[in-house]
């Protein structure tokens, strides 16, 4: 068996993420700074103590509780500065971890309560992500950054936030999306949303298949027309070995101990085999899984069990500060606990940027003049 990994190999990794939030990356010292400006209370007055609050709060099982950490961070982003400040320090942070490609996204509609404007919102973390491009080039790190504006499942102004997003198409804002919770509100509550930018010709994502069902996914898909899904740890609902639903195998030998027999004894469901055929991308974050009770362990992640089977897996964050990780953290949580190794790596970092919402010579300049050079040495 080869060595695992070394840390610094990792960290030295050039990474993509396409999945992460930006008020749920903010750095602690930060949020201490900016409440007191603002005057919100926060639960914990030091540094290390709100980091830790932040980890055991989304440490609930339960999607609902885990949403409910970002009340502190979106309370610290309503004015232009502090966008614009938290924008840069997440760029800083991403680039500092060895990223070269990120999406960040983030919902303009939860930041207006101190009189900014849905695009002043857009203007002001647009400013703050090309501010951190700038100073994580003055540290030797390069980073290409755009941005996902999201619209809330539960509200009614996704229609409104999709046209947002398109009249900032050329000023940052690669992207659209939905998040929020998934059970009661399907994606299909957004139809006109996604019509809307399909006529557009407007790249967008969906957050389905993390704590809703195959359902979430389906709709996603057909009704709305996703390309990307956001999570979509549930599609292992409609995987089957050797007659039994992988679901129900969670004290299983980890996946990437599987034989061949076993995986050759593995049946795709009509919407799985869907998803491996069209190649759709799946926005995996495992340790927000195991937060939220997607998953019990990252040895039972589906993440190895779909990468192996050959699905379009990429590694993402999710939420930094609320899970106390980086995308190095994941690589290393993969290899320690799920047996992954360097060619694991190299795959789900081309499939990220095979993914990208950016122009096709974009993307293939990063993967032939960044990441191969460093996978193939």
């Amino acid at each position: 068996m080869p060595e695992p990994l070394a840390p610094e190999v990792i960290r030295s990794a050039p990474k993509a993420v396409l999945h992460d939030h930006l008020d749920g990356g903010l750095r602690p010292a930060t949020i201490l700074e900016l409440a007191g400006e603002v005057g919100h209370e926060l639960p914990a007055d030091d540094v290390d103590g709100l980091a830790v609050w932040f980890r055991d709060s989304a440490d609930s099982g339960s999607l609902e509780r885990y949403l409910e950490t970002f009340d502190h961070t979106v309370a610290v982003m309503q004015t232009r500065d502090h966008l614009v400040r938290v924008a840069r320090e997440c760029v800083e942070d991403l680039a500092a971890d060895g990223v070269v490609y990120a999406e960040v996204r983030y919902a303009p509609e939860q930041h207006l309560t101190r009189g900014l404007s849905l695009d002043e919102v857009v203007e002001a973390v647009d400013l703050g992500l090309r501010e951190g491009v700038e100073s994580a080039a003055g540290q030797g790190n390069t980073i290409r950054v755009g941005a996902l504006v999201t619209a809330m499942r539960h509200a009614a102004r996704s229609r409104e936030i999709a046209e947002l997003a398109v009249r900032h198409w050329d000023a940052g804002v690669f992207g659209f999306d939905i998040a929020g919770a998934e059970a009661g509100f399907p994606p299909t509550r957004h139809l006109d949303a996604f019509e809307y930018l399909r006529r557009e010709n407007f790249h967008f994502t969906i957050h389905a298949g993390e704590a809703f069902g195959l359902k979430s996914i389906w709709e996603a898909i057909q009704w709305c027309g996703a390309e990307r899904l956001g999570h979509g740890v549930r599609l292992v609902d409609d995987i089957t070995c050797d007659g039994v639903p992988v679901a129900e195998m969670d004290d299983q030998v980890p996946y990437a101990d599987w034989t061949q027999d076993q995986l050759d004894g593995v049946q795709l469901g009509r919407l799985a085999a869907y998803v491996r055929d069209r190649r759709i991308p799946l926005e995996m974050c495992p340790s927000s899984n195991l937060q939220t009770g997607a998953s019990p362990t990252i040895a039972a992640h589906p993440i190895t069990l779909l990468d192996r089977l050959r699905f379009r897996v990429t590694l993402n964050t999710d939420n930094r500060l609320m899970s106390g990780t980086s995308m190095s953290r994941e690589m290393e949580l993969l290899v320690a606990e799920a047996g992954w190794d360097l060619p694991h790596l190299r795959r789900v970092t081309v499939n990220a940027m095979k993914s990208a919402f950016l122009p096709f010579d974009e993307r293939l300049a990063i993967i032939e003049d960044v990441i191969k050079p460093f996978y193939d040495q």
